[in-house]
């Protein structure tokens, strides 16, 4: 694998909780998976993909976890439009 050299822009995963921690009150299938935090943040040291790494983000946090993503991109949305909201706040008042 190559070597990602430190200061880069990397995602990690930090497991947070496994399924045996996880609150016996979460529904069955949630409970069968870790919960996890998805960090970005620029590299301390080099590493490699699948690797321990640790990271610090944008506001001083240190965080340590499975290095995931190299210049990890947003991928969200807020799904497809709705043509009934366009005009909200578009008419005039009667």
């Amino acid at each position: 694998m190559a070597k990602i050299v430190a200061g880069t822009w990397v995602e990690i995963e930090q497991i947070i909780l496994t399924p045996a921690e996880r609150a016996p009150t979460l529904p069955e299938d949630t409970k069968k998976v870790p919960y996890v935090l998805n960090a970005a943040g620029f590299l301390l040291a080099d590493a490699e993909l699948g690797a321990p790494a640790r990271i610090r983000t944008l506001i001083g946090r240190e965080l340590e976890g499975t290095l995931k993503a190299v210049n990890p991109s947003y991928t969200h949305s807020f799904g497809a439009v709705v043509p009934e909201l366009l005009t909200i706040g578009l008419k005039e008042a009667a």
